[in-house]
């Protein structure tokens, strides 16, 4: 393999879920490296802007960069991951397969016993050194609590490893579409959200903005606690500087969640990063993938079909996972669904900044802890949901309650709301996207809500 002569990435927009998109970095328990000076707390961010950043392989293997990420050889990966057993593979995506282990005294002496996933980098990947070098520029020099941990890497002869912090939980991915997993509550997708705006928002106001450029939900993982962080920083790019509105690049990602303009015009900016972010809100909502071609033709694309729904909050209601019904609060899940609204604008001015979101998403979050909406249908902190009754309710109210309809009955009346009909003169427009802060579907009954998603100071 060729090593590479920049960070600049070279491959092209992907479609999602095909071989190359499994499972990125794997589970596992996020532990600290060994040599940080100290843990780092919830909150916490870091980059480390003194360090030299090595622009190619050859650089990088002269000045490794961060003292913050450990450089292992491969016969110490070998011994990690129990000589690449196939009983440790985690997954496998576009950069390689990835596997788990253990880091300790039996690998390296002194070094305290950790969990670790390690990705290597297959050969003849679509993938190459230009990613792996992007994702150890990156993830080498930021530290946040919701960016998943570098701790290290090889680079020895043809070989490219990189060794992360373990998370317990999986992706996103797994815990929303597929069949064998536990139910996602709602508590913990507000809350997932939220960890994931956060990291977004760290990248967008460093020194030099960076931009993800591939936000999806295999690429936000989950630890024991389903505290989420971003990974996979192949992709990540430096936004524009000074008087620089955008940076021209090869257009990269995947399809469904890669914002129209950049797809259009190759110009990426911060509020790339947005559109994505609100693709991704949405599936935790409706509870369906981004590109779907095993739906109605209509419904394949999820953006397109869902996003004219979210702010007619009946027809919402409707169309929301049903695997969520009785969780959540209708105010606050019609207030999510108009910020994932705000995000999807096809106008990226109309879409607020990441920072903005985290602020409309902690507002709501709180709003629901002093409601004690969280975790009351979840059974301890663990991945198992199973329904309990709250001590104190009577059966009869459960008695009553509407069953859970089906997704061909949702489905139905979600494309009902889609077929032309005559508009009287007295109804109003729909909303229109520089109308965007001033929730269209506010009533009386949400007037008196002190939470509003109404973002000042944008236009």
């Amino acid at each position: 393999m060729g090593s590479c002569v920049s960070v600049e990435q070279g491959s092209v927009l992907q479609p999602h879920n095909k071989q190359y998109d499994n499972n990125p970095v794997g589970n596992g328990v996020g532990t600290p490296p060994r040599n940080l000076s100290k843990p780092e707390e919830s909150g916490t961010n870091s980059t480390n802007s003194g360090a030299r950043i090595p622009r190619d392989i050859k650089d990088l293997r002269k000045s490794p960069g961060s003292s913050d990420i450990d450089i292992f050889s491969y016969e110490e990966m070998k011994l990690t991951t129990k000589h690449f057993r196939p009983t440790q593979v985690l997954g496998e995506g576009g950069f390689g397969i990835v596997y788990k282990g253990v880091i300790d005294e039996n690998v390296r002496p002194g070094y305290k016993s950790i969990r670790v996933a390690v990705k290597e980098l297959d050969p003849e990947s679509l993938q190459g050194d230009r990613e792996w070098l992007a994702e150890v520029n990156y993830l080498g020099q930021l530290r946040h609590a919701n960016l998943v941990k570098l701790i290290g890497y090889c680079c020895e002869d043809e070989h490219r490893l990189l060794v992360y912090e373990y998370m317990a939980s999986g992706s996103l991915e797994k815990h929303l579409f597929s069949r064998v997993s536990a139910t996602l509550t709602w508590s913990k997708r507000l809350k997932i959200a939220l960890d994931a705006a956060k990291g977004l928002a760290f990248l967008h106001s460093a020194d030099r903005p960076i931009i993800y450029r591939d936000l999806k939900t295999s690429n936000i993982l989950l630890d024991a606690d389903f505290n989420a962080k971003l990974s996979d920083f192949g992709l990540a790019k430096d936004g524009p500087m000074g008087d620089q509105t955008h940076v021209s690049t090869r257009v990269m990602g995947t399809y469904g969640y890669a914002a129209p303009e950049y797809v259009m015009t190759g110009h990426l900016t911060a509020r790339s990063d947005v559109y994505g972010f609100g693709v991704v809100l949405l599936e935790m909502l409706i509870g369906r993938k981004a590109m779907d071609k095993s739906r109605p033709s209509r419904e394949h694309n999820l953006v397109e079909w869902a996003r004219p729904l979210l702010n007619h909050h009946k027809k919402l209601l409707r169309i929301l996972d049903p695997r969520i019904e009785g969780q959540y609060s209708t105010k606050i899940v019609i207030k999510v669904a108009n910020l994932a609204y705000q995000c999807l604008s096809q106008n990226p001015r109309g879409r607020p900044l990441m920072n903005q979101v985290v602020e409309i998403l902690e507002a709501l979050h709180e709003q629901a802890k002093s409601r004690g909406e969280l975790d009351i249908f979840q059974n301890g902190g663990g991945s198992v949901t199973l329904f309990e009754v709250p001590k104190g309710v009577p059966v009869k109210l459960l008695e009553t309650q509407k069953p859970h309809k089906s997704e061909s009955e949702r489905g139905a009346e979600a494309r009902s709301y889609e077929q032309p009909t005559k508009r009287n003169k007295t109804e109003p427009l729909p909303a229109k996207d520089v109308d965007l802060y001033s929730p269209s579907f506010a009533d009386a009954d949400l007037n008196d809500d002190p939470v509003s998603t109404k973002v000042e100071g944008v236009r």
